[in-house]
């Protein structure tokens, strides 16, 4: 019996976030000689490097955004608009990051008006039956995309700790199907992405309306069965309802033009490394050397 491949699939941006930041509070820039803070690109690569190390896929594909305004925001304009710019000392490691991905010999996604979740939603429904999916990330979005083949890593600590959920764990903790998760935050609504759901209900009502009813279609069917200020809310908030399930669903359609092959994992070559380090990249390097062995 063969053995499934295993495609590891890493949210490059919330990657570069959370590395650019939980060194940056320090002041840790880790400037090259020019000045150009590299700290989040660094950040991410070893991240990575680390968990390969751990995970042992067999192949590879990172996804980005492709800039701040998606199809999210033709739809509403108050989409993420409560997000602050990027800090100045994070505006070069952007391209850095996807650069230094692509020396590594990694496959970078991304498409203009889409997120990195619209591409990570339509490698899994294009690689599913084909490979056995983790998928590191920090958003909980991403929990729609749980599939029996698919499992989601979020980050916790440092670069070796995960809360890892599969779809059985999904399936006990909330009573529902991965691909209802949209229904139940646009209810709830999400500040962190701007958008208010039904004003009034929670993370708890909203899901109890989705394990009850199952969709937000038969909510609205049985919507004289509510208590009356339930009601109240939900008929005064309609088109937002409806708008924020559009926000919340992760696009699965978008075209992936690579096969499975290409994401192969390269064997890693010192003179890889070598280079990486003599245009100052050190941690990389030194991440790698003590990881894989390579002299």
């Amino acid at each position: 019996m063969t053995t499934k491949p295993k495609l590891l699939i890493v949210d490059g941006m919330a990657l570069l976030f959370r590395s650019f930041f939980a060194s940056a509070a320090m002041g840790h820039y880790i400037r090259l000689a020019d000045g150009t803070p590299t700290n989040g690109a660094q950040g991410f690569v070893r991240h990575v490097l680390t968990a390969q190390s751990i995970m042992k896929p067999t192949h590879l594909a990172v996804c980005w955004d492709m800039g701040s305004h998606t199809f999210r925001n033709e739809l509403f304009d108050g989409y993420k608009a409560n997000r602050p710019s990027p800090p100045e000392e994070m505006l070069p490691q952007f391209d850095m990051a996807k650069n230094l991905s692509q020396q590594i010999g990694w496959k970078n996604f991304g498409v203009k008006g889409m997120e990195a979740d619209d591409l990570i939603g339509s490698m899994i429904t294009k690689f599913q039956d084909e490979a056995d999916i983790t998928v590191i990330s920090g958003d909980k979005d991403l929990l729609q995309l749980l599939r029996p083949s698919t499992e989601i890593a979020f980050t916790k600590k440092g670069y070796t700790e995960y809360d890892v959920y599969t779809h059985t764990r999904f399936n006990d903790e909330y009573g529902i199907e991965p691909i209802q998760f949209a229904q139940v935050k646009a209810f709830m609504g999400d500040t962190s992405d701007g958008y208010p759901g039904v004003k009034g209900i929670g993370p708890k009502q909203a899901l109890t309306l989705i394990q009850t009813y199952g969709s937000i279609e038969n909510v609205l069917k049985s919507i004289d069965e509510l208590k009356p200020g339930q009601r109240t809310k939900i008929n005064e908030n309609l088109d937002m309802l409806k708008l924020s399930h559009e926000l919340a669903t992760i696009q699965t359609n978008v075209p992936i033009e690579a096969e499975l092959a290409s994401l192969v994992l390269p064997n890693y070559e010192p003179q890889t490394f070598k280079e990486i380090e003599e245009h100052g990249y050190t941690l990389i390097a030194k991440q790698a050397r003590s990881l894989y062995s390579l002299i």
